[in-house]
């Protein structure tokens, strides 16, 4: 882990840092929230919540997974993706299964009317971009540079 060496000038205005709106984390969570306001009404449509509709982006792409796999690609751990799953799951969207070559492992898959669902929920990207008022480059570039950062912060997690 790198030091990080404070200034004169630094030090003045270490106040400053402690305003609200001048916290990185603030601003991210903020606009969490916000963007996940925005997904709500569209999400509602199509009978998702943002965390399952997160989940089917993820199996929309590659159509089954391990719970394991489907966690880590997601940030989340089994206890928030099992009641995500069996509600995906009721609603006939996946389905679960136990491997049959290791049992350990339970195997996520879209069923037909998940993958269905892929077509009705093809208009939302574009709905946020117009919600969000930026170009299609403005947001690759901001998802690039948030994938970075939160690279560098796991990196700096593990440093420690």
């Amino acid at each position: 882990m790198t030091e990080t060496t404070i200034t004169p000038q630094v030090e003045s205005q270490a106040e400053d840092w402690l305003l609200l709106d001048r916290q990185l984390c603030f601003a991210l969570y903020s606009t969490s929230l916000a963007m996940t306001k925005i997904y709500k009404p569209m999400l509602s449509e199509l009978g998702l919540t943002y965390p399952q509709y997160l989940v089917m982006l993820v199996l929309w792409e590659t159509n089954t997974l391990t719970i394991s796999e489907l966690g880590a690609r997601l940030t989340l751990d089994s206890g928030t993706l099992t009641p995500l799953l069996k509600r995906l799951e009721s609603a006939g969207w996946v389905t679960r299964e136990r491997d049959a070559e290791d049992e350990r492992r339970v195997l996520v898959s879209l069923t037909d009317a998940g993958r269905k669902l892929r077509a009705s929920a093809a208009g939302i990207p574009e709905r946020l971009l117009c919600a969000t008022q930026c170009s299609i480059e403005e947001i690759e570039s901001l998802t690039s540079r948030l994938h970075a950062l939160r690279s560098t912060l796991e990196n700096a997690r593990s440093d420690e």
